[in-house]
């Protein structure tokens, strides 16, 4: 196959190439032209606008004022509690039940399957079952009082039983303390 005259190579050299001044690169400057200044429509046309349409305005001012008041949230008293700015929690309210204040008591039930069956908001009656060799019976030390808390039983615990919180008046709590050193306790569901 013969070689044509153009694709053969040049015996020239090729042309050296001189790296420009930096900053010759850049495309060349052009001037902005002059144009007279942007009036926008300011505040006069909205008030003229809001005076126009005033149901409009009345019920966006209302709108605005219901979303403030929901972000503020809902305020129980009129001065702000101390306790509660600092990130306490609040105090929780004394319950009352026939002129008696109620406190929660954890009480241990000598049955804990019993225990399992019962959820909070039951109501029950608390049994102390004392030992009849000793000569002693079965009294009741509290009737329908609210269970608040069953807790879960502790994994290898050696006493027998369950626990269980109870809401009871004051004197009745310390009533099943002191029953609960020398019987057996035991609750019914109400």
């Amino acid at each position: 196959m013969p070689l044509s005259p153009s694709s053969l190579p040049s015996p020239f050299p090729p042309p050296l190439r001189l790296p420009r001044p930096l900053g010759t690169d850049a495309p060349a400057t052009c001037e902005v032209p002059q144009f007279p200044p942007v009036r926008v429509r300011g505040g006069r046309y909205l008030l003229q606008r809001l005076v126009r349409h005033r149901r409009r305005a009345v019920a966006a001012g209302l709108a605005v004022t219901a979303a403030a008041l929901v972000t503020a949230g809902p305020r129980t008293t009129t001065e702000p509690d101390a306790r509660r700015a600092r990130g306490h929690p609040a105090v929780e309210p004394v319950r009352r039940q026939g002129g008696a204040a109620l406190v929660t008591a954890p009480v241990r039930i000598a049955d804990g399957a019993t225990v399992g069956l019962l959820r909070p908001g039951d109501r029950v009656d608390v049994i102390a079952a004392e030992d009849p060799s000793a000569g002693g019976g079965a009294q009741v030390l509290a009737r329908g009082v609210r269970v608040t808390k069953v807790p879960e039983p502790v994994q290898g615990a050696a006493e027998s039983g369950a626990l269980v919180v109870l809401s009871v008046p004051r004197a009745t709590a310390a009533r099943l303390v002191g029953a609960s050193a020398t019987a057996r306790l035991a609750v019914t569901l109400c």
